[in-house]
């Protein structure tokens, strides 16, 4: 017999009975970290999200987004515009712009997200999406439109909406949060963008 191992298990059985009280409790986890956020949620968004060189534009109402959206296009010269979302095929189609079901070809991929994070200025993305998992991360240019509706002031209050919103059965396999254009600073720590993703991302931020 092992009397060395015997006598190990033996002191960790004892230390389990008899526990030691944790020291300074207050400080595991008791109380919240992040304060409440004052700012309304769609400056601090809009703040965060051009800090980290996204590009934002905010929409009063729908029409103002087709005539914003229309504008960027053609300004851009875009010629392929991926987009395979109902909503915003029906959208572009309104405007003019055929979208294009060639993601490998595109100049640019329109997308919705689940939530946007406002303290972040992230875009929080799921599998679970018309878009699916590559055509926010494939196209050189990717625009996100969302709705006021979809802010949150962090992911601690949009991961319980996720979770609440798909059963068990159809729950996304992949959730993403994305802030601003891909970069990377690995090479010489010289900051590059649009490396392993899209090179520029713009978010329209349209009012509900």
């Amino acid at each position: 017999m092992n009397t060395a191992k015997e006598n190990i298990l033996k002191r960790i059985r004892a230390a389990l009975v008899d526990a030691t009280p944790i020291p300074y409790a207050e400080s595991e986890g008791t109380t919240p970290v992040l304060h409440p956020a004052t700012e309304d949620l769609a400056v601090l968004f809009a703040q965060k999200f051009t800090e980290l060189q996204g590009r934002f534009s905010y929409c009063i109402h729908q029409d103002d987004l087709m005539v914003k959206l229309k504008a960027l296009i053609e300004k851009q010269q875009w010629g392929l515009v991926y987009c395979i979302e109902s909503p915003f095929r029906e959208m572009l189609s309104l405007i003019d712009i055929e979208p294009s079901t060639d993601l490998p070809g595109c100049d640019v991929s329109i997308t919705g997200c689940e939530f946007l994070i406002a303290r972040t200025g992230s875009l929080l993305m799921s599998s679970a999406q018309p878009s699916g998992r590559t055509t926010s991360a494939y196209a050189p240019v990717h625009i996100c439109i969302a709705y006021t509706s979809q802010l949150q002031p962090d992911l601690k209050e949009a991961f319980p909406i996720v979770k609440s919103s798909y059963s068990a059965t159809n729950f996304p396999s992949m959730l993403t949060v994305a802030s601003g254009p891909s970069r990377t600073a690995d090479i010489e720590k010289t900051l590059v963008t649009g490396v392993h993703g899209p090179g520029v991302v713009y978010c329209f931020l349209v009012e509900s």
